[in-house]
């Protein structure tokens, strides 16, 4: 293996923590000091982590921060987003690269969530097939904050997955809501009190491990194939995109990540 790339897959591993025992695998996004900010780096990280368990043959996944961390993950690294001229969330985005990783993936991966979840990581933990959170969690959906026109298939994970009315009012306002309030709507699968929720979560991995997993595998990749399949004639979708490239060429985009950066309100004038 060339030696170069034996180094960068060490440093991306480093960021995350593996563990396997059972036929069950946990990974742990373990960049704390950056609030687990979805980087390339980190998210190629993850991506190398679910390729070691799909090896091993795991028969479900947690994926989670730290215990007791205070954020799950901040989202997209802005830093890393295009300042325009393209699209800031393109096919071959890490973030969407990972979302197909963790749908392709054979078997369920649970997201066990502790802290706050911000933007681009909703999408994340959402994409998941069983999420379980701690009910002091809070959820936000923040692209709007930043002029950021979100993707067309990042969008369907949403409304795969929430009522559309909840999604607008996330999209739109970009205020965190409550997991109790996504929980009473069925976005989140269980709540449970924080101390309890590496062994609750444990539990039912170990319930679904025990399970027949060519059948597990077949309806997962079933429900996800049935939940993309959505008529989609062409003209609507160079209608999408020429409204999402509105944005990214825009002023407004500019400042957004501009303001971001340096740590202060952005002045949005709709150009």
């Amino acid at each position: 293996m060339d030696t170069d790339a034996s180094v960068g897959q060490a440093n991306r591993m480093s960021l995350i923590l593996t563990e396997h025992h059972d036929s069950i695998g946990t990974i742990t996004m373990n960049q704390m000091e950056r609030r687990n900010s979805l980087s390339t780096v980190l998210v190629q990280g993850l991506i190398d982590a679910f390729d070691v368990m799909e090896q091993a043959k795991t028969r479900v996944v947690i994926l989670r921060a730290p215990q007791g961390a205070k954020v799950w993950s901040a989202g997209h690294d802005v830093k890393e987003l295009p300042r325009g001229g393209r699209d800031p969330l393109g096919y071959s985005d890490p973030l969407r690269t990972l979302i197909r990783r963790i749908e392709d993936f054979p078997a369920p991966v649970i997201a066990l969530v502790e802290g706050s979840v911000w933007g681009g990581a909703c999408e994340l933990a959402l994409s998941c097939d069983i999420i379980i959170a701690a009910p002091e969690v809070t959820l936000a959906i923040t692209p709007a904050r930043l002029s950021v026109p979100y993707n067309v298939t990042g969008l369907l994970t949403f409304m795969n997955r929430m009522p559309f009315s909840l999604l607008s009012e996330m999209a739109f306002a970009g205020e965190p809501i409550s997991v109790t309030r996504a929980h009473a709507l069925g976005v989140i699968n269980h709540l449970v009190p924080a101390a309890e929720l590496t062994d609750f979560a444990r539990k039912f991995a170990e319930r679904v491990a025990r399970n027949a997993p060519l059948s597990v595998t077949a309806m997962k990749r079933s429900m996800n194939i049935l939940g993309a399949a959505k008529a989609l004639p062409p003209i609507i979708f160079e209608q999408i995109q020429g409204e999402r490239r509105k944005v990214w060429d825009s002023d407004d985009y500019k400042e957004g990540i501009n303001a971001f950066l340096e740590r202060r309100e952005p002045n949005y004038r709709g150009s």
